[in-house]
């Protein structure tokens, strides 16, 4: 998949002297890896850079992070002082994340908790979700809610209390409700731009230095299918 952000074209929804929230397309890597290829990271530098005429080297750290075919709201640092702080805010859960995801099967319970045991393989990037624990498992819970019935799909919305390896694939996937695109977790095809439709909607915390509460929410991808959910 091809980075799609670029300095000139990102999204961004909020941003102030400490913090830069924008909305990821699908294709965006977070952070850098093994592909080599530039990370949305050095887009948002790029941006800042350009936007304040920054000489030198721009701050920015990374708070979170979402899979390469996701879309939806990340968030940075601006500052050395807010990043221990955000770190802090999503590691005590005070920060809370709401995503949304098209699959094609209906859930059996149109509302429910998702408790599973995940294994992660590193050889293929892929977990497996167990029922029971088991050896090097971790303990993986997210809530969901169906929130409309389209066509051919359903809207669900799903919020998590543990965050795991490829998490709400891998858990809607066992429960026979694979995300549309997401051929790694059993989907039966590819959407044409690689992405899967997973989207990271709204983000609700306080703010680290202002104190006041924050609410982001990001618009949905350019898609028939997601335009329908509105």
């Amino acid at each position: 998949m091809k980075l799609r952000s670029n300095k000139d074209n990102l999204q961004v929804l909020y941003e102030d002297n400490h913090i830069i929230i924008v909305n990821k397309r699908a294709g965006d890597i977070v952070q850098g890896d093994k592909t080599g290829d530039k990370p949305l990271s050095e887009v948002v530098k790029s941006y800042i850079k350009e936007k304040y005429k920054k000489p030198g080297n721009v701050y920015l750290g990374v708070v979170h992070r979402l899979d390469r075919p996701t879309t939806g709201i990340v968030m940075f640092a601006k500052t050395s002082k807010a990043l221990p702080r955000l770190n802090k805010l999503f590691s005590e859960k005070k920060a809370t994340k709401t995503y949304w995801a098209l699959v094609k099967n209906k859930p059996k319970k149109a509302n429910d908790t998702l408790i599973h045991w995940l294994k992660k393989n590193p050889k293929n990037n892929k977990s497996t979700a167990y029922i029971k624990e088991t050896s090097d498992s971790k303990k993986a819970i997210l809530h969901y809610k169906t929130l409309k019935a389209l066509d051919n799909y359903y809207l669900l919305e799903i919020s998590l209390e543990t965050g795991r390896h490829h998490q709400i694939r891998v858990q809607l996937s066992s429960i026979g409700c694979p995300i549309k695109g997401d051929l790694k977790y059993g989907f039966d095809r590819s959407n044409k731009d690689g992405s899967i439709s997973l989207h990271a909607r709204q983000l609700e915390f306080t703010h680290p230095v202002k104190n006041e509460a924050i609410k982001v929410i990001a618009p949905l991808p350019n898609d028939p299918v997601w335009d329908a959910c509105l």
